[in-house]
């Protein structure tokens, strides 16, 4: 018997640290996941690349041509959002508070769900200027209350509007239009009828 006694310590102290460790790992688990699933309408936006001129909507646009700056950020729970160069996208910006984008998110989800969006081309929404203290907030409550689509990312801008900024936003809703390789193609301010919208993209992306 005096044989055996240190083999069963030996087996109980294993199985002791085989509980633990599984409860260590399990805990960590748990807490990452609340942390990443905390909702935050203000998030950090790293801007790589020269900001656009201011948007006037009257003459020629000054932006066209010329390389967007890259936008990496992240939506209100957290997931990393990014402009990098690779497919034709279209930029969104949004204001919660705004009328007018308050009746032009249900003209984009109607395009959407209309099948009027051309072919490749992906649409990010950035929500920006946000502001507690204003009506309609929070943004990311907003969007989801319009059944904003799935497939469109959701930016949320940094407190100082360093994603708007940099794109050149004059006024609300805002679009920015940038091709494959990262060139602006198309700016607009203002409301937009779905048509309306797909004839000036598609005629953009056509003369890229």
């Amino acid at each position: 018997m005096k044989q055996r006694l240190p083999w069963i310590i030996g087996a109980v102290v294993a199985v002791l640290v085989a509980v633990f460790a599984i409860v260590a790992v399990t805990g960590t688990s748990d807490a990452d996941q609340s942390a990443e699933g905390v909702v935050s309408e203000f998030q950090d936006v790293e801007v790589s690349g020269d900001s656009l001129p201011g948007f006037s909507g009257e003459g020629a646009d000054a932006a066209l041509g010329a390389i967007a700056p890259v936008l990496r950020g992240a939506g209100p729970t957290g997931n990393v959002v990014t402009t990098e160069p690779g497919a034709p996208t279209l930029l969104v910006f949004l204001a919660h508070w705004c009328p007018v984008c308050q009746r032009e998110v249900p003209v984009l989800v109607n395009w959407f769900n209309d099948g009027q969006v051309p072919e490749n081309l992906d649409v990010i929404a950035v929500t920006t200027s946000t502001d507690p203290s204003a009506p309609n907030f929070p943004p990311s409550t907003w969007l989801a209350n319009e059944k904003w689509p799935a497939v469109w990312p959701i930016m949320a801008d940094s407190g100082a509007n360093d994603a708007a900024n940099a794109f050149g936003l004059n006024a609300f809703p805002f679009m920015t239009l940038v091709s494959s390789d990262g060139k602006v193609l198309w700016r607009h301010s203002g409301e937009i009828d779905g048509t309306t919208l797909t004839v000036a993209l598609t005629a953009a992306l056509a003369g890229s």
